[in-house]
């Protein structure tokens, strides 16, 4: 698989092979295995089906014609796995996409990488020492890898702009997700790289956004995790990580703010415990400097014979030897607009202003500048909110004017 180069007719048919129904990545690297390429598989792909007793139906020429046309008008490519620029330390991991597409800069794929993940939620405290945090292992040379999504993915993307960000999309790479990010998702393009392994046009469901996180870990020597509650993608995306074989990293928070709960959780069970980007830097020294051991035997196209007692991720056609996914808890990353992380009761009589201002508060007194800052709003409304919040007794001041709720 080392350093294959595919022509255009056998990209359109690893494309027509992927996008047939029940072929998920494990199927198409055991079928690839069996017959040695995809114009084989396609051809022997119904009488497989009819022998496991299921039926399939075979994206046609035209239809992966058109997909390839789609992409080339937006100016992304597909990129195949074992081809040069197919990122290495993803073409390592068990359910690696055979194709993905890109949109931007793909040097930013070649570089060593650092996830940063956490709450949609997030807090004031938690998107400063985010943007801190992408800012400094951006100078020290690693891409930000992220998901897009509001919150901390957010505020990663938006520090490391200037020294490189790959956002992984759920979705098609012509369907953002959330639209508020559209105008974050083209700056990223000017400088770094959307990747998704979803068709075009294909708008994101609840469970397609822990397929995205195996490939944020995936493209990733480390994972850090910043703010993320007990049951949340971002500890699916932790998860992942570590059976990738790859640093899982958390920041640690109050035991007061339940967006700390599953980093204080992840520290408890092993993860390095990060509260400065130079214990990143350091920790990933060995791995940054062997970046090519991920890969030290190139691996045929074919799955590995253990089994996993979990859930497949794909509706995968059973015919191939198939290890599946790790399972998906059913309540994270789905397309809730405003999860919040607050208790209930907080804040019940706060304006729609006043319960921003109070998602973006935690036990950790931050000052009014950041508060403003994280809000996008005027210092004048975010005082007046706060006045209203602290009649409630919802927030608190301190001393030098830094806040934290009550």
């Amino acid at each position: 698989m080392a350093g294959i180069a595919l022509s255009d007719r056998q990209r359109l048919e690893w494309l027509r092979l992927i996008r047939s129904e029940n072929i998920g990545p494990r199927s198409f690297l055991s079928l690839m295995s069996r017959f040695g390429s995809a114009a084989a598989v396609l051809d022997a792909l119904p009488d497989l089906a009819r022998q496991a007793g299921r039926s399939v139906r075979i994206c046609s020429p035209a239809e992966a014609e058109r997909e390839l046309a789609a992409l080339d008008r937006l100016g992304g490519c597909f990129i195949a796995l074992g081809e040069p620029d197919y990122p290495i330390p993803l073409q390592a991991i068990d359910s690696a996409p055979p194709l993905i597409a890109v949109l931007g800069e793909a040097d930013a794929l070649r570089r060593p990488s650092v996830a940063l993940v956490g709450s949609r939620n997030a807090s004031a405290a938690g998107l400063k020492f985010t943007g801190r945090l992408a800012r400094e292992l951006g100078e020290a040379d690693f891409a930000i890898v992220s998901g897009l999504a509001r919150g901390i993915d957010t505020a990663a993307h938006e520090a490391s702009l200037d020294t490189g960000t790959v956002a992984v999309l759920a979705g098609g790479l012509d369907e953002i997700y959330p639209p508020q990010n559209i105008p974050l998702a083209r700056r990223i393009i000017e400088r770094g790289a959307l990747v998704s392994e979803m068709p075009l046009g294909w708008v994101a469901r609840a469970r397609d956004f822990p397929r995205r996180n195996r490939l944020v870990s995936g493209l990733s020597l480390g994972t850090v995790v910043v703010e993320a509650a007990q049951r949340s993608g971002s500890l699916i995306t932790a998860r992942f990580a570590n059976e990738q074989g790859r640093l899982v990293f958390a920041v640690p928070g109050s035991p007061l703010d339940p967006r700390a709960e599953g980093g204080n959780h992840l520290i408890r069970e092993g993860a390095t415990l990060c509260a400065d980007a130079a214990h990143v830097v350091e920790a990933l020294a060995p791995l940054r400097q062997g970046e090519l051991a991920f890969v030290s035997e190139r691996r045929v196209l074919r799955e590995p014979d253990r089994a996993r007692p979990h859930e497949s991720m794909w509706d995968e056609l059973d015919f191939a030897e198939v290890e599946p996914a790790p399972a998906v808890p059913g309540n994270d990353d789905g397309f809730q607009p405003h999860p919040s992380g607050a208790q209930s009761g907080e804040g019940a009589q706060a304006t729609d202003l006043g319960r921003l201002v109070l998602d973006l508060l935690g036990p950790t007194p931050v000052g009014l500048d950041d508060l403003v800052r994280s809000s996008g709003r005027s210092a004048r409304d975010v005082n007046r909110a706060l006045i209203e919040l602290e009649l409630e007794g919802a927030a608190r001041r301190h001393p030098g004017g830094a806040v934290s709720r009550g």
